[in-house]
């Protein structure tokens, strides 16, 4: 159960002591069927299968976590089609066009007929908190879905001040030094891709490189035009792949071989021994990583007054 997308955030050691009764706290917040007239429901769902009841799981001081979403599928376009169908026929029988307040009505009448047949789509977003470190880690490349996850927990807890990162020394400066010469800190090399845009914005040129030599003249040449590094692929201590973002956000995530064959001559006896495994190596190595984007770009840990 190896993570693909980090999307991280900091919390102060105040709120990791509130953590102790989390699992209290989210099982008043299971995930639940959507209603007949509902279009989706929130909530937390056991991080051990659909088969297992806790919502919370720990491992070597990790609390591993599951946000759960039923969504309904109700295409505008089949909802649209049948709308209009029925809008043909009635001013058919009213000799004249259907008015805009009839059109209202009829659409949400048919909404409402067709929303309790409508599909309903499970989603899955994994989580842990690190309470040690300060570190709450979604398995995701969205913002939007993080704090959507982020803003479960606030509820179940009643307050999770968990803050976004709020780097000291701009990511996309230090990436840029990175690439264009200077020094890598130890145990970082570089990996195969990047983008490099324009220092004036997102509205500029965009310049991406995959499975390219990053040192080849062909990027140099768009970092003397003036290009800075938006996204860089990274891999630390020869056992860590990611493409780290300006943003901060971990994507493309992979545990490489030195790390796979140390899971591998570990040979758990069970299912769930296998995901304890997985997950305490996962947490372990990127605690280490968290700790060097900590000292690369300035990420304190908020402090409780």
């Amino acid at each position: 159960m190896f993570f693909r997308n980090l999307t991280l955030f900091r919390f102060s050691p105040a709120v990791a002591a509130a953590l102790v009764d989390l699992e209290t706290a989210l099982d008043s917040h299971r995930l639940r069927p959507c209603g007949p007239l509902e279009l989706a429901t929130r909530g937390f769902v056991s991080p051990l299968g659909r088969t297992q009841g806790a919502l919370t799981h720990t491992v070597q001081g990790c609390v591993l976590f599951s946000a759960g979403t039923e969504d309904k599928l109700l295409p505008a376009a089949v909802v649209n089609a049948e709308l209009g169908r029925r809008l043909q026929a009635r001013a058919e029988e009213l000799g004249h066009p259907v008015g805009g307040r009839e059109r209202r009505r009829m659409k949400q009448a048919l909404f409402d007929e067709l929303l309790p047949r409508a599909f309903a789509r499970p989603s899955r977003l994994p989580g842990y908190l690190d309470p040690a470190q300060g570190w709450a880690v979604l398995d995701t490349g969205s913002r939007k879905a993080a704090e959507t996850a982020l803003s479960g927990l606030r509820e179940a807890l009643g307050s999770f001040p968990a803050l976004p990162l709020a780097p000291e020394r701009a990511p996309r400066l230090v990436m840029t030094e990175w690439l264009t010469g200077k020094e890598l800190p130890e145990g970082l090399e570089l990996g195969d891709e990047c983008e490099l845009r324009e220092a004036s914005g997102n509205a500029g040129a965009i310049a991406r490189c995959r499975r390219q030599a990053l040192d080849a003249e062909e990027v140099r040449e768009h970092l003397r035009a003036g290009k800075q590094v938006a996204q860089l692929g990274l891999v630390f201590d020869s056992r860590i792949g990611f493409v780290l973002g300006e943003d901060l956000v971990l994507r493309k995530l992979k545990f490489l071989d030195v790390v796979q064959e140390e899971l591998d001559s570990q040979a758990p006896d069970s299912a769930e021994a296998e995901l304890d495994a997985r997950f305490a190596l996962m947490a372990l190595e990127l605690r280490r990583l968290f700790a060097k984007l900590h000292v690369w770009f300035g990420l304190p840990r908020p402090q409780d007054a």
